[in-house]
């Protein structure tokens, strides 16, 4: 535990502080506050202090005794609770003027503030955040006497960067008891109205869950730049020797990593939440609809000591089978018989035949043969028997590709070279290729 944090607990235990307020309490220091932002006060006589507690008064407690009096011993009790001071200083010889404290502005602040973390206030945040390290490290290049790394280092770092960076959180905050609203919501839902509430929970988790991910997202994008301008930062200081400016600057760090901590562990916790929440909708409130199952079993639990019930099973004994125990028996490594992995080289004449089939089909095209039949009657003979078949579809493939052939609806059959018979084409006059 830090030093300041042990010597702030001992102090509070030795002054004996605590606050003890009541509703009326709350609501008078709210009132108090509102007039002061109304008509822009910085303190308040204390007749306009009775009369602000009679009216709340009329309002929380109707009917209430000697409400003169209670004003009186409010303002005395939250004196002692250091929610209100004194600033006339003039004592017991006239009435006094009193101001709501920082502590009681704090309190005030914590119940009228709507202030939620959304993506367009994360998103303008950080985009100012982002410009004024920038500024700040462009300050921080051009700086050369203490005095100036102070003025344009140090005080933007401890004032501009730390009340943004304390806005993200108050903002963070803000969505923590946002998120907790919709867990309380959720519940009273399904109290209220147990099936037809299933659709209401689903979007509330849904937009939740989304607002969540787009936060952590612009988080993980931005505090990685922010961290970066940091270090930046941290080494022209170290560098100067401005050891100011590096404790600055290890104190905004820790508030950036702060931020960036709360975005991946809360939406981490409302991971959790979300599927307990989806795995009692779908087996619980999905399979029981009417709460049929559930009044019974509540009922039975309720009526349990009049009339209790239990549940009785059988314990039957495993069979024991006795074998007798061989001898690990040691059983070789399977291996491959070793080989040589590198087969020789084999000589291998290259295949020149469809290169001469080709150069015989061209021959025949250059002839201006007109059919399929003559051109496949004019390359067969220079074949052997037993190829012929084969080689009357490579002649027809690069016919097809060199000569552009015309093919009628009805194509004639017609006997070539080998008992074979084709369908015939008709092919224009000379070679087209």
């Amino acid at each position: 535990m830090a030093t300041d944090s042990v010597r702030l607990i001992a102090s509070l235990h030795r002054n004996g502080i605590s606050l003890d307020l009541k509703t009326v309490d709350l609501c008078f220091l709210v009132a108090l506050y509102t007039r002061a932002k109304d008509k822009a006060l910085t303190c308040f006589e204390e007749d306009v202090i009775v009369d602000v507690f009679e009216q709340v008064c009329e309002l929380v407690e109707p009917g209430a005794e000697n409400p003169r009096k209670r004003a009186t011993h409010a303002i005395q009790r939250l004196r002692e609770q250091r929610l209100l001071s004194r600033v006339d200083g003039v004592g017991i010889m006239r009435a006094g003027e009193y101001a709501l404290t920082s502590l009681a502005a704090a309190i005030i602040d914590f119940f009228m503030q709507d202030e939620t973390l959304t993506r367009e206030s994360l998103t303008l945040l950080t985009k100012t955040l982002l410009a004024s390290l920038s500024e700040i490290k462009a300050a921080a290049r051009n700086t050369t006497t203490p005095d100036e790394w102070r003025s344009s280092v140090v005080s933007p770092l401890r004032v501009t960067v730390g009340d943004l960076v304390a806005g993200i959180e108050r903002r963070q905050r803000g969505l923590d008891a946002q998120q907790e609203e919709v867990q309380r919501r959720i519940a009273e839902l399904l109290q209220a109205d147990w099936f037809a509430a299933v659709d209401q929970c689903q979007a509330l988790l849904d937009d939740t869950t989304a607002t969540l991910a787009e936060l952590n997202a612009v988080l993980l994008h931005d505090t990685n730049q922010m961290q970066g301008l940091l270090q930046d930062v941290e080494h022209l200081a170290t560098a100067r020797g401005a050891t100011d400016a590096e404790e600055a600057i290890r104190r905004v760090s820790e508030q950036v990593d702060r931020v960036a901590a709360w975005g991946s562990t809360r939406q981490r916790a409302w991971s959790e939440y979300y599927q307990y929440v989806h795995r009692f909708l779908r087996d619980v409130v999905r399979l029981d609809p009417g709460r049929a199952l559930s009044e019974r079993l509540r009922s039975q639990l309720v009526g349990w000591v009049e009339n209790p019930f239990f549940l009785v099973s059988a314990g039957a004994n495993s069979i024991r089978l006795l074998r007798e125990v061989d001898a690990r028996v040691h059983r070789p490594p399977v291996v491959r018989p070793k080989s040589d992995r590198e087969a020789p080289l084999e000589e291998v004449f290259p295949d020149l035949e469809p290169m001469e089939l080709e150069e015989r089909v061209h021959e025949a095209l250059a002839r201006a043969l007109r059919t399929l039949a003559a051109v496949v009657a004019e390359v067969l003979p220079h074949l052997p028997a037993q190829r012929r078949f084969v080689a009357i579809g490579r002649i027809a493939a690069r016919v097809a590709t060199d000569a552009n052939p015309r093919s009628a609806r009805q194509r004639p059959w017609v006997q070539v070279p080998g008992e074979i018979q084709i369908e015939d084409w008709e092919l224009p006059g000379g070679n087209n290729r």
